[in-house]
């Protein structure tokens, strides 16, 4: 059976809003992707790490309750599970503190074998953790070699731009790794210097052939060997911004596993199924910016099943 597998880090979010805690979520980029694709009954695993700690257990407990397989990820007892404290500004626009104790062995698993047009999604910090990058690259090649399909998302946060002559390298090089890059044009800004689509598509077409780019209001832009085209996004007011862009991905799994588009099928993809793709990926990242889930709810699942 075709398989999706997810990895990143994994979190435990606490929103504030003006000043107070409003809820808290399991999250991570790649987690909040994982959840959505559970809840639409797609079979899914998340490959990550998180503590035997309390903290952890109710991530785990969470993450099986929505059917997500947790079958490859690595529990540590000599550390803690990581908090993210998310502040949301008027906008609803979240700004984080971390709060990270992590043991000296890192993603102690055994990775899954990869076949054939399985899906693999990385991305975010976690992409380019030195303490775990040698073992999730060795990942990343054997699904390339398998011809699995390769998603990545750099999510490159601003608060890690005094790290970026550093990190830039690592992200150039997962770009080569991916068969589709999914960013905003806030990344491609600071990673690159890219003022929009076309100017993003110069540099990353060089090392993958497909770029979706998601520049809020302004749309989501799709540039590949075949196409060049740009979808319009819906005007919203929304209540939380975290995990639109983790859902919008999860949008782009679900269109390529429910159209049963293969990796080799994926360069000669035609204009109409970009337009389902996009706005799957669109009604996504635009039901989770109503409310403070980082994921569809099971309700909207409902709709897509």
């Amino acid at each position: 059976m075709r398989m999706i597998y997810t990895i990143g880090e994994t979190v435990l979010d606490i929103l504030f809003k003006n000043k107070l805690p409003v809820t808290a979520k399991a999250g991570g980029a790649c987690l909040n992707s994982a959840v959505t694709l559970g809840r639409l009954n797609l079979p899914v695993c998340f490959i990550g790490e998180y503590g035997l700690d309390e903290v952890g257990s109710i991530i785990d407990q969470f993450l099986k309750a929505n059917k997500v397989s947790t079958q490859y990820v690595y529990r540590y007892y000599n550390g803690k599970s990581t908090l993210a404290l998310a502040f949301l500004n008027e906008n609803n626009d979240a700004s984080y503190d971390f709060y990270k104790i992590y043991p000296e062995q890192r993603l102690a698993v055994n990775f899954p074998e990869i076949h054939q047009d399985d899906i693999i999604l990385f991305g975010s910090i976690y992409a380019i953790t030195i303490e775990v990058r040698n073992k999730l690259m060795e990942f990343i090649n054997q699904a390339n070699k398998k011809k699995a399909i390769v998603i990545y998302d750099p999510n490159f946060r601003k608060h890690h731009l005094h790290e970026l002559a550093k990190l830039r390298p690592l992200i150039i090089e997962n770009f080569a790794h991916a068969d589709i890059v999914r960013g905003s044009n806030e990344d491609f800004s600071f990673i690159l210097g890219a003022d929009d689509a076309d100017e993003a598509f110069t540099e990353i077409g060089k090392q993958c052939k497909i770029l979706l780019y998601t520049a809020n209001k302004k749309g989501v832009y799709v540039r590949s060997p075949k196409v060049s085209m740009t979808f319009p996004v819906k005007t919203i007011d929304p209540v939380s911004t975290i995990g639109a862009g983790d859902n919008f991905n999860a949008g782009i799994v679900y269109s390529l596993y429910k159209h049963n588009i293969g990796y080799n099928d994926l360069e000669n993809l035609d204009e109409k199924m970009w337009e389902i793709i996009v706005s799957n990926a669109v009604e996504f990242a635009t039901h989770v910016c109503l409310n403070y889930d980082n994921y569809i709810s099971e309700e909207f699942a409902e709709g897509y099943k």
